[in-house]
């Protein structure tokens, strides 16, 4: 396969005109089309509806991604491609295409938008009781939610970055929607990262481009192959450069500085929504980026990944020890440290796909972030039904949670089980045995090491406050008033409780992913 320069393409139209118009499969662009035009509705309809009956936009919302997530069945055989360049997509196997809807893009899909639903049954009370403006909210949330959709099957560098950004961007707003000091100052730090991350990222990109000649990822990553000596150290730059864009996206040591303030200052579901779908989306940028057009580049970024994993898995776990029991948020703010260093596991297939082994290490990412999903969205379930009765949602707030709801310590007690990696959570073991046995055949036995030691540190802060949950009631402590939890809240906490029992007792769910390849 030769590479399709600017150049090349626009001699392609002038011979052939018919080889760049562009095909459209409208199954295959369903999913992210349902929630941009929901977004779009919603925001429309908030300008006619009374404001008693503002919660239709919450339920319209989570009817939309209902059907957007119906809308991922007929992508079950990952076939389906769309805007293709004719010739270069008929010569090279849709390389030329902007947008395929295969097994990689279908199960980050299902995250995205399966997260984004578990965001809205969460946010339905917490709209109502904070008074956050419904319009709004629900409007960024979906289109959020667009862009983490359309990104995993983004195939192009622009699309790729336009995607990014779509998730980005209304996720800040999200975050200072309430309007307080705290939020105001979360939202901002938000914002400056996601400026830095989004100019460093663009600078990679026209690196890049400019050594391999195209933006669509499988010809670039020919272009770069066969790229003149002379912009060999050009495009090497521009992949890095590139890779620290997504960095910031994930939260990855040492561009993590923004998440555990911008998590403890937005209201509970954003945060559950930041800590999913917004990483979710970064992931799978990073496996597109470096798995399909950074391929001849492999050992490079590799080690880069591998080095980024190991000192954010480190020191995410190490500060989740220092959090105190009785700091505002601190439960909160254990999540977020819990998900730096739980990044860092996500980081390690990664790592290994740029030593030879591309698909079964992106599907191993793909395999634990499915389960990572699931289980922290839970966490974030309870965290909101306990944050209903104790405000500042302190790890105090926790002790013998089970006296008062047994549900949702049980609920908090397996999904922080998962986390640990520790039975009977059978598919959180399962997925930190994919990923260490992702490190462990690319020959990164310091990595797997170290994630070995980081899963022991871990334990500790996991453990502890699992047994918090189930210790007795201190004598002479005050009975806190009882609330009842809104339905919607309570079908998450289900939900997500559900889907861990669930794929520990069918963990070849988890295995199905790890065996279709996907790259």
């Amino acid at each position: 396969m030769t590479a399709v320069t600017a150049h090349h393409l626009a001699d392609l139209a002038v011979a052939d005109p018919g080889a760049l118009i562009q095909s459209v499969d409208w199954t295959a662009i369903a999913p992210p089309l349902i929630a941009a035009i929901a977004a779009l509705a919603v925001l429309v309809a908030d300008l006619w509806l009374p404001a008693h009956r503002k919660q239709l936009l919450g339920w319209g919302s989570i009817a939309a991604l209902a059907v957007a997530l119906l809308a991922l069945v007929p992508l079950r055989h990952g076939d389906h491609a769309t805007f293709c360049l004719k010739t270069v997509a008929a010569a090279t196997d849709n390389a030329g295409c902007s947008y395929v809807a295969d097994h990689f893009a279908l199960v980050f899909q299902l995250i995205a938008l399966g997260g984004a639903l578990l965001t809205a049954l969460l946010s339905l009370h917490t709209v109502d009781e904070q008074a956050l403006p419904a319009g709004e909210y629900w409007f960024l949330l979906l289109s959020s939610a667009t862009g983490a959709a359309l990104l995993p099957a983004s195939r192009d560098l622009a699309t790729l970055v336009i995607a990014l950004e779509t998730v980005s961007l209304p996720a800040f707003a999200l975050v200072g929607l309430r309007r307080d000091r705290l939020g105001g100052e979360a939202a901002l730090k938000f914002f400056l990262s996601s400026v830095t991350a989004t100019a460093v990222m663009l600078l990679g990109v026209s690196f890049v481009y400019a050594a391999g000649g195209s933006l669509h990822l499988t010809v670039l990553a020919d272009g770069l192959d066969h790229a003149p000596a002379q912009l060999q150290h050009l495009a090497q730059a521009g992949a890095a450069l590139t890779l620290v864009g997504f960095a910031f996206k994930v939260a990855a040591v040492p561009f993590h500085f923004w998440l555990p303030d911008t998590y403890a200052g937005a209201p509970v579901p954003v945060a559950a929504y930041l800590s999913v779908v917004s990483k979710a989306a970064g992931l799978a940028g990073i496996a597109l980026v470096t798995a399909v057009a950074f391929r001849p580049y492999g050992h490079t970024w590799g080690l880069l990944l591998a080095v980024l994993a190991a000192a954010t898995m480190t020191a995410g776990n190490v500060a989740a020890l220092r959090q105190r029991p009785d700091t505002p948020r601190s439960a909160v703010r254990l999540l977020a440290w819990s998900s730096i260093g739980q990044a860092g596991y996500l980081l390690v297939p990664l790592a290994a796909a740029g030593y030879g082994h591309g698909g079964n290490a992106i599907a191993a990412t793909a395999a634990y972030a499915l389960v990572y999903a699931v289980v922290n969205l839970g966490a974030f379930a309870v965290v909101a039904v306990v944050g209903r009765s104790a405000p500042e949602n302190r790890l105090s707030d926790y002790r013998a949670l089970f006296s008062r709801r047994p549900a949702a310590a049980l609920a908090l007690g397996f999904a922080l089980l998962c986390l640990a990696g520790l039975p009977p959570g059978v598919v959180g073991v399962l997925a930190k045995v994919v990923v260490f046995r992702a490190a462990v055949d690319a020959g990164l036995g310091w990595l797997a090491v170290v994630m070995a030691v980081n899963v022991v540190i871990a334990l500790y802060y996991y453990l502890r406050w699992t047994a918090k949950l189930f210790a007795a009631v201190p004598e002479g402590a005050p009975q806190p008033s009882g609330q009842r939890t809104p339905a919607p809240l309570g079908a998450a906490v289900a939900l997500t409780a559900a889907g861990a029992v669930v794929l520990s007792l069918a963990p070849q769910a988890v295995l199905q992913v790890l065996g279709t390849g996907l790259f």
